[in-house]
């Protein structure tokens, strides 16, 4: 009974992070067509909220000297890497495409597992990974020379191999009796971020007027400030805060499944809120995309040590117990 509602909280809060995480794209896009540079809107992001967690990380300041690593790579690539590709590329893409190729992370995440970690991986996951990258050849209409900006595509792929460091990092040290506490990684990789972002984002040069302005939200106009509060509270704190801690509870494979999701709710929110529509390719491709990293995903959960014994396709052999 323990164990079941263990694994519905950690479902519900992969659930909530990924509706968090999907709204960031819809709220950037008018911040971005109203000026403001996107590296600008990615520092406004994470300065914002590493202002929120800095008590966080200033209570536990040890853990920079303990795992400077961690913090440091969770701060690079899981923050400001997947952010701010994430956001230069809506810039040049619609919403909708961009997080479509940020998706191939879960397929890229099963490269890792196989060439890095040299695990061995069998015929169902290589079938979910061939099924996402059929699926992203309609996404991008790969026949008719790319449908879209080239290098907004290449973006938004950046994005998903910073994905992979974050499903990879958020699990760091989760079966040691000392973890660090996902709340003081998350604080600690803000702040590094925040920094990082500071010396590239140049906010100093900012246009700090237009956050009086109103921004258009589709048909509607939303204060530019309101976007700016979303962004930092909803879709940075509350989407890191609950999708860490989801990992932690379930797995980085059964996290990056339900995590799918927020391709969809970023998708049907553009299309919704900015009127980017998505063709009949794109839509079919969308869903061969997630249909593949589903498939892949769960293969991969069905090796995790302390999963339900695997069956004959799982992805992983259980690793060697600590004992």
């Amino acid at each position: 009974m323990h164990a079941s509602a263990h694994r519905t909280s950690g479902l519900g809060l992969a659930l909530l992070s990924a509706c968090a995480f999907g709204g960031s794209g819809v709220a950037a896009k008018p911040l971005i067509d109203l000026g403001l540079d996107p590296l600008q809107v990615v520092w406004m992001r994470v300065a914002g909220a590493a202002l929120i967690l800095l008590p966080v990380a200033l209570r536990s300041r040890a853990l920079l000297r303990q795992r400077p690593g961690l913090v440091a790579g969770f701060g690079i690539f899981a923050i400001v890497g997947c952010q701010a590709l994430y956001f230069v590329a809506i810039a040049r893409i619609p919403v909708g495409i961009a997080i479509l190729v940020e998706f191939l992370g879960p397929a890229l995440l099963l490269g890792w597992i196989r060439f890095v970690q040299r695990r061995p991986v069998t015929r169902a996951a290589a079938f979910g990974v061939v099924l996402a990258m059929a699926g992203m050849t309609c996404v991008v209409e790969v026949w008719s020379g790319l449908a879209f900006d080239a290098l907004g595509l290449l973006y938004a792929f950046g994005a998903a191999c910073c994905q992979v460091a974050y499903f990879v990092l958020a699990d760091h040290g989760a079966g040691e009796a000392e973890a660090p506490e996902p709340i003081t990684v998350i604080a600690h990789g803000l702040v590094i971020g925040a920094v990082a972002l500071t010396a590239v984002a140049h906010p100093w040069t900012m246009q700090w007027s237009v956050l009086g302005h109103r921004a258009a939200l589709g048909d509607r106009d939303v204060p530019a400030v309101l976007l700016i509060g979303w962004i930092v509270l909803v879709s940075t704190v509350v989407a890191y805060l609950t999708g860490v801690l989801a990992v932690r509870t379930l797995s980085p494979q059964v996290a990056g499944v339900v995590a799918g999701l927020e391709a969809v709710v970023a998708t049907v929110l553009a299309w919704v809120l900015l009127a980017e529509h998505l063709g009949p390719a794109q839509v079919t491709g969308g869903a061969l995309v997630l249909a593949g990293a589903l498939v892949a995903q769960t293969a991969a959960a069905a090796g995790r040590p302390g999963a339900p014994e695997a069956q004959p396709d799982a992805l992983l052999e259980p690793e060697p117990s600590a004992s």
